[in-house]
């Protein structure tokens, strides 16, 4: 459907201006006055507009749920109905983010629950959001369910950005010395190239090799290109089947140093997750289910199907965990302790704390071995393209 924006009077008096999704201008209106706004103007948006293209560009990002979910639990814990919090998240909120704040209020005020509106933008929303949503509307604590997931989003947003920004460092060394070698293959080696075939140097093997690469670039680029995009599509192809998501992500977790970080990250994620959902009320079985369905990695992932299984035989959570080695003995002795003292929720969110700690520590381990590997290799690169470019100059002018 098409969109409209409009600027409108709200019950405050307040001049507003937004977007409304609509059939025509009369539905656009009509969905306008039951958001309790009085509409001044209203017209089709024109999608050759700078201002459509910037809006248009950028969905709904992690940090805008972040953001959503932390200023509704405030509004509604300062006792503003549902829909009265919404209605100023769509006024405050921008582009694609106000447009499904919008079409969540108008469920809502068609009849339906918070939690089933949520169910209708499953890549904004998972499984844990919504399970939570609905067990604070039966339980009528949904001000409480909301205040915890914000915390819990904005501790997994800052767990994100300690890990990611841990390798920001790597990335851009490795990206430099790829364009810089790329512009030298490209531009400067065809130059001496020509240099020496007017001198008829004789040129030592490792200096023919770099010419001989450099010429291949220059004449066969697009060949290149498309080895690379066509080797991301294959990739991409053979990851998503089961065979080679197995491959992939056991070769994961079998890489040095590296293999310890994505462990602790997963058991962070899950022992704050299923943490979050039994201090909610959920169940330990539905709670093990919806876990699972956020875990990454198909390794834990089948592992804590398994789990499932044997809890639904009756089996402790602790012993279920016990008989998979991708759990430490730490984790099942723990929730062990929880489970005989009825405390496990409380249990797993110390143990979500430690191994945060430990995947912070994994992080500047990582770091640190791969800062003296990028030295290494950059002055192994460097130093061999100085001697192949040098040598035969220096050759050239011994002959003078």
């Amino acid at each position: 459907m098409p969109y409209f924006t409009y600027i409108a009077k709200n019950q405050f008096g307040e001049t507003v201006k937004g977007k409304v999704e609509a059939r025509n201008e009369r539905q656009a209106a009509s969905e306008l006055v039951v958001r309790k706004l009085l509409v001044i103007d209203i017209h089709p948006l024109t999608e050759d507009s700078l201002a459509a293209i910037k809006e248009y560009m950028f969905g709904v990002k992690f940090t805008d749920i972040v953001n959503f979910t932390r200023q509704l639990a405030t509004m509604i814990s300062a006792g503003l109905p549902l829909a009265t919090a919404l209605s100023i998240l769509v006024q405050q909120s921008k582009a694609e983010m106000s447009r499904m704040v919008a079409n969540i209020l108008q469920e809502i005020e068609g009849g339906s629950t918070f939690g089933d509106a949520l169910l209708k933008h499953p890549k904004e929303f998972d499984s844990l959001y919504v399970q939570l949503v609905k067990a604070g509307e039966l339980g009528g604590v949904l001000d409480n369910i909301l205040e915890r997931l914000a915390n819990n989003l904005e501790k997994s947003k800052e767990f994100r950005s300690k890990t990611r920004g841990a390798m920001i460092y790597p990335v851009i060394v490795l990206l430099a010395m790829a364009i810089v070698a790329v512009i030298m293959m490209i531009f400067v080696i065809p130059k001496l190239t020509a240099m020496y075939k007017d001198f008829n140097a004789e040129l030592p093997f490792l200096t023919m090799l770099l010419i001989n690469l450099s010429t291949f670039m220059v004449s066969f680029w697009w060949l290149l290109a498309g080895g690379v995009f066509g080797g991301i599509i294959l990739f991409r192809r053979w990851i998503a089947t089961s065979v080679g998501r197995h491959t992939w992500d056991k070769f994961l977790l079998k890489i040095p140093i590296m293999s310890e970080l994505i462990k602790k990250i997963i058991l962070t994620e899950f022992a704050r997750t299923l943490a979050l959902l039994l201090t909610a009320g959920v169940s330990l079985l539905q709670a093990m289910e919806i876990v699972t369905q956020g875990v990454n990695n198909i390794i834990y992932r089948e592992a804590l199907q398994e789990a499932i299984k044997q809890i639904e035989k009756g089996v402790p959570l602790s012993k279920a965990l016990a008989k998979y080695e991708e759990f430490p003995p730490i984790l099942h002795q723990m929730i062990s302790v929880g489970e005989e003292t009825g405390k496990l929720d409380e249990v797993l969110g110390k143990l979500s704390t430690y191994f945060e700690q430990e995947s912070e520590q994994a992080v500047k381990n990582l770091t640190a071995a791969i800062e003296p590997m990028i030295m290494i290799v950059l002055g192994i690169g460097v130093g061999a393209m100085v001697i192949a470019v040098i040598m035969p100059i220096y050759n050239l002018t011994s002959q003078f």
